[in-house]
């Protein structure tokens, strides 16, 4: 399917969302990849997650006419080698989206809701934002959005071993369709970061971002 949703944001900001209705085959047929890629492929067993990589490839060709090629730093952090766009990724079984920037430091995540949140409560919410969690059927759609806010500041900083309850604290909010939210992290010498992030939520699934 071609894109799904396009975000235009500030300072020449873009998202991107791909539904991923092909099936693996399909995807292969109809998406020219890079043969370091194909290579990757071939060694990946999951054919859940090789689908959504393919249809990464797709919706990178579909933003990118020209030959784009894309690599990862050791931490796992991806960048494209022919160009100076800053990218983040994130998948779901159903879509792929891709947040890129031109001189800014960014991340996105993006989680279904039916995804099973518990774990995220018991090890990734500090004692503050367990007091603040809804009691009521919008916990799982917080939840949700606490997550994926996380994931998103993490991967914009880039940096190992973040102790996710510890070090990224999100101030207090009422989950809604689409909103902004705010949070800290707590570098490990002491020193703070604020951000300031947005999120929408649709087709069950939340989508959270960060660029700054």
């Amino acid at each position: 399917m071609p894109l799904f949703l396009k975000k235009e944001l500030e300072d020449d900001a873009r998202i991107y969302v791909w539904e991923i209705t092909e099936t693996e085959e399909e995807l292969l047929a109809s998406t020219a990849v890079p043969d370091n890629e194909l290579e990757e492929l071939s060694y990946t067993r999951s054919e859940a997650r090789r689908r959504e990589k393919l249809a990464e490839r797709a919706l990178l060709n579909e933003i990118f006419p020209e030959k784009l090629y894309l690599g990862h730093h050791d931490n796992g952090k991806p960048y494209l080698q022919n160009t100076a766009m800053e990218i983040s990724i994130s998948h779901t079984n159903r879509f792929v989206a891709i947040l890129l920037s031109p001189d800014e430091n960014l991340g996105i995540d993006i989680e279904c809701l039916d995804r099973d949140f518990s774990a995220v409560e018991k090890k990734a919410l500090s004692e503050d934002e367990l007091e603040d969690l809804e009691d009521d059927k919008r916990k799982t759609l917080q939840l949700a959005i606490y997550w994926c806010a996380k994931e998103a500041i993490y991967k914009r900083m880039s940096i190992s071993g973040v102790d996710f309850a510890e070090q990224i604290e999100v101030e207090r909010f009422t989950p809604r369709d689409e909103g902004e939210i705010t949070a800290t992290f707590y570098h490990k010498d002491g020193t703070e970061m604020e951000f300031e992030l947005s999120y929408e939520v649709f087709e069950n699934h939340v989508m959270v971002w960060v660029v700054d």
